[in-house]
């Protein structure tokens, strides 16, 4: 009976608590604070203070005390917790808590719609919504309050989901009160993410798009905020948010550099909700100086139990599913600062299992309850009310049957704002039950043991990063590429990440000595035409001209096309944006430095290119009605026209002193071809269309670089070779569509008689694997000499790419990037057995064989590791391929709904 009677004072006083001023009152009620005193308890103040013994009061909705032999006052309730635990209620700093689901984009054939259809003074592009405000659309949810506060929350961070800049989110208390009473930060942060959400605008369709539409957006605002002409309401409330902590959605480590290099180039620091892969590259993210919330959904194991099906996991699939439980540790080891969240969880009660998992891998215990409480709390503002016990703050508790990381330990009560909420026996039981399911499993196993990192994450990667050697290379038949020729038993001195020496019998102290009698060495060979290595599309055809998106955002050190590539002896690609407008995205020239970073891949000081295109990929008139402009070719001749007039109106008026210049990274890319700073290859196959673009650039006073593909070059070479214009082309690709129909084989060698710098270039994974033998059909197709064929594929690109100062050839002071052939190079025989970037050996066919058999070795105890581990009841995921997309110049796609897929199928493991 007492018992009962002081559950109903307890609640009663809680209820009354909650009274709001300003709201009108429906008969009558009591609006007295609760009073109460939690005695001979371990309190733990935060996770660097704990108060033996203790007593902690509470008054109404705040901590009025905490600490030890405190005289409980008069009209307090005394509750003697006999030894517990008291601990700040758990805080989730990323959520979707009571905001409506986004929708997924929709999909199918539709209108194009090129600028926002929403109502009002608002911005042109419906992915960026600054001026959506989480304190608007927040409604308490009682059901999922409930669930959250079972496991330990008594506030989160709401978040609306949807676009790229995404307005403020707004943290809010689990108190299940109305939403009043609940908002503890109105405008917690402003988010960004790289989705565009339900906008219906079909730009952007590429993750660079993505970034070029924010990058724009800081330059837009910065502008918005000096002039008085436009009145913007995404720009206004965009600006008004600068000052307010800034939350990015990152989906993987590579994209939390995306962002943070974003977050460097307009002076901000992101706090950067992950995926939870850091660890593939916790020393680059550190780097970042991001603080981070990271999920603990970690990769479910697989169900290997149809051996077919268990084919199509990759082993960076399995070592993702052994390794991301210790990716929390690792940060804290990194001393990186993050907090922890449950969103990306299929259930929250998974969420003590899991952070449990994470200790038994190696978390500490007290970066654990950091990372759940003071860490959070500051990072969405809300220190001053919660996060630690201590006097003024939010009542805010759980009380715990023991430590609370402890086996059998349960949670036994959550106190919000001074309210109690009781977990039934029920939730007790499920709780420890799963808790001590985790350890079990573990005590069986004893300490998890995990394999070894390797760089990059994928299949072919290294355990330890690849060390640049002096090498001397011995007795081969060297194709120089210079005056010299083609040289017999010839000796290559590799040194410092240089040709150091060419020449017989030479020496060199303690050199790396490599028989290559009988072998092959030629400079690395160049690709001018690629698309390998990039993520997220490879076209933003969207627009007419999309100049200011940059393949250089979207490099993808972990494409398997890389060390694919070095095995058929490249060393330079230049990735290309796609052919699906007039003019294309900015290029980006890589060295296939196999496990480097992103950045590290970029070849230094290397001129900018950009690409543009004819034909039928650019004009989309199959594209049907309300298809974006230009529809016809006459179109694509016009675009070029006006966007080089607007472009030269841009540098006038940057160029008169006191303007407030919007600054447009679209016209800033054309701008730079006008001053010879930034390059054209152009997609092209039609004499037509080459001569409209050559007659535009010989009016408007624009250069172009290269012709790329051009495969009726051969009508044009005269012209060519006037204007100084290179030609990239196929070495044997005809009659694949109309726009090839006149197609010869010998175009590589007419353009190469006339004295047209003459390439082939792959435009396909597979192709740049074998392009020494393209090379070898310039032989076959017109008896070119064989030291001018592989000049195709090597020292041409090389000086169409302005880096012939540096590669295409082996000569004293260039780059270290050659090959060693086992046999003729233009032989469809031979093999590249090593590969060399920077001195580097990128590519040893006899490491090659030790890889692939120590990692199959691996991949079969990885397969046995989860037969071992999987315990009736198990969560598992069926195995789905996580093959690469390949790209090609026309491939388009939908980056947020590709995104939007992913999470469906998330969800659905």
């Amino acid at each position: 009976m007492k018992r009962t009677l002081l559950s109903f004072i307890l609640v009663f006083f809680a209820v009354s608590s909650f009274a709001q001023q300003t709201f009108p009152v429906n008969g009558s009620y009591d609006i007295r604070q609760g009073l109460y005193a939690f005695t001979n308890a371990n309190i733990v103040v935060n996770a660097s203070q704990t108060i033996k013994n203790g007593t902690l009061l509470i008054k109404g909705q705040l901590i009025h005390a905490a600490g030890a032999g405190i005289t409980v006052p008069k009209g307090y309730v005394v509750i003697d917790l006999k030894g517990k635990f008291i601990y700040p209620s758990l805080i989730d700093p990323f959520t979707a808590y009571g905001v409506p689901e986004t929708p997924g984009t929709a999909g199918g054939p539709r209108q194009s719609i090129f600028t926002s259809t929403k109502q009002g003074a608002y911005g042109w592009n419906e992915a960026i919504r600054p001026e959506t405000h989480v304190n608007t659309l927040f409604t308490s949810d009682s059901k999922k309050a409930d669930e959250l506060r079972k496991a330990g929350f008594g506030s989160v961070n709401v978040v609306n989901r949807n676009g790229i800049a995404r307005g403020t989110s707004a943290a809010v208390s689990l108190s299940g009160e109305r939403e009043n009473n609940s908002m503890l930060n109105p405008k917690s942060a402003a988010n960004y993410s790289f989705n565009k959400g339900t906008s219906q605008n079909d730009y952007p369709s590429s993750l660079m798009g993505s970034i070029a539409l924010l990058r724009q957006t800081y330059y837009d605002a910065a502008w918005y905020g000096k002039q008085k002409e436009e009145y913007n309401i995404s720009l206004e409330e965009f600006n008004a948010q600068q000052n307010i902590p800034q939350l990015f959605e990152a989906d993987g480590w590579q994209n939390i550099l995306r962002a943070d290099k974003i977050a460097k180039e307009f002076g901000k620091q992101y706090i950067i909700k992950s995926n939870g892969d850091e660890y593939q590259r916790v020393d680059a993210v550190k780097a970042t100086g991001a603080s981070l919330i990271i999920p603990l959904d970690f990769t479910k194991a697989y169900d290997i139990a149809d051996t077919v099906e268990a084919r199509n996991i990759s082993l960076a699939q399995m070592k993702a599913w052994e390794m991301a439980p210790a990716n929390p540790a690792a940060l804290e080891k990194a001393g990186i600062r993050f907090s922890l969240t449950a969103f990306g969880l299929d259930n929250v009660k998974d969420f003590w299992p899991n952070i449990r998992t994470a200790i038994l891998y190696g978390l500490s215990e007290k970066q654990a309850l950091m990372a759940i409480t003071e860490i959070p709390a500051a990072m969405i503002g809300i220190a001053g009310k919660t996060g630690s016990l201590e006097k003024g703050k939010l009542a805010n508790f759980i009380i715990t049957s023991d430590s609370l990381f402890k086996k059998d330990n349960v949670i036994e009560e959550n106190w919000v704002q001074g309210k109690r909420f009781i977990l039934d026996k029920n939730d007790k039981k499920e709780q420890k039950d799963s808790l001590n399911k985790v350890i079990a499993k573990a005590e069986a196993a004893k300490a998890p043991a995990i394999g070894e990192l390797i760089y990059p994450f994928t299949a072919f990667g290294n355990r330890t990063s690849l060390k640049q050697e002096t090498v001397l290379l011995k007795n081969a038949t060297v194709w120089t590429n210079e005056k010299e020729g083609v040289l017999e038993n010839t000796d290559v001195l590799l040194e410092n990440g240089k040709i150091k020496s060419v020449g017989k019998n030479l020496s060199a102290g303690n050199a790396k000595i490599i028989d290559a009698t009988g072998k092959h060495i030629t400079a690395g060979l160049i690709d001018e035409h690629s698309h390998i290595a990039g993520t997220g599309g490879i076209n933003e055809g969207s627009q007419s001209n999309s100049a200011e998106v940059r393949i250089a955002d979207v490099i993808n050190s972990e494409d398997v096309s890389i060390y694919r590539q070095l095995a058929g002896g490249v060393t330079t690609s230049q990735i290309l944006h796609g052919s699906a407008n007039p003019i294309g995205g900015q290029s980006q020239l890589i060295k296939l430095r196999w496990g480097k970073l992103p950045e590290e891949l970029k070849f230094a000081g290397a001129d900018g290119f950009i690409k543009f295109a004819l034909g039928e990929n650019v004009k989309q008139s199959n594209f049907g009605t309300g298809a974006r402009f230009p529809v016809t070719r006459m179109g694509v001749e016009q675009t070029f026209v006006d966007d080089f007039t607007r472009a030269k109106e841009y540098k006038a008026a940057i160029s008169k002193k006191g303007n407030n210049v919007r600054r447009d990274l679209e016209l800033d890319a054309i701008a730079e071809i006008l001053d010879n700073k930034r390059f054209i290859t152009c997609h092209s196959y039609v004499q037509s269309e080459i001569n409209m673009l050559m007659h535009v650039a010989d009016s408007i006073g624009f250069k172009i670089n290269t012709f790329t593909h051009i495969l009726e070059g051969y009508k044009m070479a005269d012209k060519m070779k006037a204007r100084g214009i290179n030609a990239s082309t196929f070495s044997d690709w005809w009659a694949y569509k109309m726009e090839v129909a006149e197609a010869i084989p010998y175009n590589g060698k007419i353009m190469h008689n006339v004295g047209v710098t003459t390439a082939f270039n792959s435009d396909d994974a597979e192709m740049a694997r074998r392009l020494n033998q393209e090379a070898g059909k310039a032989v076959l197709y017109g008896d070119v000499p064989e030291e001018d064929a592989l000049k195709f594929v090597s020292l041409n690109p090389a000086k169409m790419l302005h880096i012939d100062d540096k590669v295409g050839s082996i000569k004293v002071g260039k780059d270290a990037d050659v090959v060693i052939w086992s046999d003729h190079p233009l032989s469809i025989y031979t093999k590249a057995e090593k590969t060399f970037v920077d001195g580097i050996a990128y590519w040893d066919i006899e490491r090659d064989a030790e890889l692939r058999k120590a990692q199959a070795a691996e991949r079969a105890g990885l397969i046995k590791k989860m037969q071992d581990n999987k315990k009736p009841g198990d969560k598992t995921q069926r195995p789905q391929s996580d093959r690469p997309r390949i790209y090609h110049c026309e491939t388009i796609e939908d980056y947020a709904a590709e995104l939007n897929d992913l999470e469906r199928n998330h969800a659905h493991e």
